[in-house]
């Protein structure tokens, strides 16, 4: 089962859209479900992501304009519990010992968060922590280094294999990094 996770968009006050590249390997059907940290900023970026799964599940990021996206979600996806939120809330911003507490409070295997534009996968006291980055490369006041980033998720019983592409200069990059449930 494929899941795309991604964020911070920031289309078009930070970014004109998705590399090319990204729009090529991204095929409508192939994915199950989309997991968005937010910072999508218009309906057609929405719209765009209707049209590559059904099943779109998005949390409000601090640049979103629609205030019917939760603050923060959780999918059943296979045997995991999947959590989402934005990551403004997590004071400090991508710290460990945050994220762990928001991930004990919605009682998640996977905790999904983005804010920082930068990618990061690690295990802590047995649950994964996704931060998918930003799909689009959009600037960050905090680091203007940021690199176009996203994540597939194969998820099969209770192994997640995640797959990490990410734009370096004119090439997409892929890293693979496994997590199984304990």
């Amino acid at each position: 089962m494929l899941v795309l996770v991604l964020g911070d968009l920031h289309i078009p006050h930070r970014s004109n859209g998705l590399p090319a590249k990204f729009k090529k390997l991204l095929v409508p059907g192939r994915i199950q479900h989309i997991l968005c940290t937010g910072n999508l900023c218009t309906k057609e970026t929405l719209d765009y992501l209707k049209t590559l799964s059904t099943d779109v599940h998005i949390v409000r990021g601090d640049f979103d304009d629609n205030i019917s996206y939760p603050e923060q979600k959780v999918v059943n996806v296979g045997q995991f519990r999947i959590g989402l939120c934005h990551g403004h809330q997590v004071v400090p911003w991508g710290d460990t010992e945050a994220l762990a507490q928001v991930q004990r409070q919605l009682d998640v295997d996977i905790l999904i968060s983005g804010h920082t534009h930068k990618f990061e996968a690690f295990e802590h006291e047995n649950k994964f922590y996704i931060n998918p980055g930003s799909a689009t490369g959009a600037w960050h006041p905090l680091d203007s280094s940021v690199e176009s980033c996203f994540v597939l998720m194969d998820i099969q019983s209770g192994t997640v294999v995640t797959y990490v592409y990410q734009m370096v200069g004119d090439e997409v990059k892929v890293e693979r990094i496994e997590y199984k449930k304990n």
